[in-house]
């Protein structure tokens, strides 16, 4: 029977090795096209993704052998997931794995906009010294709402703590989670109390643009908006007239509605191009839950999950 494990992304060797340390025969490749995995699945029991390749029904049905799949992070929106159990296949993810680097750099990006770290620094570059167009704000104080509250939602909340805000936190589909330091709350007053917010949601078809006009339009105040979590959160065109117009204060943008920058349309490129412009916002190439330690402990939670070690 085969045992041969199809990996279709830029991985850690820690991954490799421990596969190969259990008899597994691993295909490394890492720039494979969704038409080369519908090809080769046959002949695989094992498959590991992140974000690039989409796990349809054309690709389960092909994957006669499959026995399981890996999914590296956080997210299965990529992943049929009920198509695939129902095919006896099981899916695992591991956002316990990056979540921790997902809420470092959230705190990061924030303190680099309310400070004025990279507008600063990149007018340093061009030879100008400016202290009091470079005041900043202090996060101490400050109110931070959070919208979705699981792994990268409640880490971003315990990284915060020690910085002296008000953190308040709403889900949907979970209560009882509020803590001495973690107010559990209604979006309401998520709207109505924060000064920064920051999404930490899965991208489904009740989630897909969000933070559009009418979400930014609710806040009490202009607020510091943070997006790690999914590019197609966001409205950008929304975002943008809404950072235009001062119903946004600066946004923080590690993920955009589309990351493929040699398919983007010219409406896309100008939004792109005004985000990178812009004094208030800082944007960054996806990265957040890209740190060496993630690699390695996504790697071995999914594994584990999979009860492969």
């Amino acid at each position: 029977m085969s045992r041969k494990v199809l990996v279709t992304a830029k991985v850690h060797p820690y991954l490799i090795e421990q596969l190969e340390g259990k008899g597994f025969e691993v295909s490394y490749q890492p720039a494979v096209t969704y038409d080369e995995v519908k090809s080769a699945i046959k002949d695989f029991v094992g498959l590991i993704v992140t974000t690039r390749i989409r796990v349809d029904k054309q690709i389960i049905d092909q994957a006669t052998m499959l026995q399981w799949i890996g999914r590296l992070g956080s997210g299965m929106e990529l992943i049929d997931v009920p198509y695939a159990e129902s095919k006896g296949i099981h899916c695992a993810s591991s956002p316990e794995g990056n979540r921790d680097a997902v809420g470092e750099q959230a705190v990061g990006m924030l303190l680099c906009l309310l400070n004025n770290v990279l507008k600063s620094n990149l007018e340093l570059r061009a030879g100008v010294w400016e202290r009091d167009g470079n005041r900043g704000y202090e996060l101490n104080g400050k109110t931070v709402g959070i919208i979705g509250y699981g792994n990268t939602g409640s880490t971003f909340a315990r990284k915060l703590q020690g910085f002296d805000v008000n953190i308040l936190a709403y889900d949907k589909y979970k209560e009882g989670f509020g803590t001495a330091a973690v107010k559990e709350a209604t979006l309401e007053q998520v709207f109505r109390e924060s000064d920064v917010v920051s999404i930490h949601l899965p991208l489904t078809e009740e989630t897909r643009h969000m933070a559009d006009m009418a979400f930014f339009k609710s806040f009490a105040r202009p607020v510091w908006f943070m997006n790690t979590a999914r590019g197609k959160l966001v409205n950008n065109s929304d975002l943008i007239a809404a950072l235009e117009n001062g119903v946004v204060a600066g946004a923080c943008l590690d993920v955009l509605e589309n990351e493929k920058m040699s398919t983007y349309s010219a409406t896309e490129q100008e939004q792109l191009a005004y985000f990178l412009q812009a004094s208030n916002v800082v944007v960054t190439p996806h990265i957040a839950g890209y740190s060496h330690e993630a690699s390695i402990k996504m790697a071995r939670i999914v594994l584990e999950k999979l009860n492969i070690i």
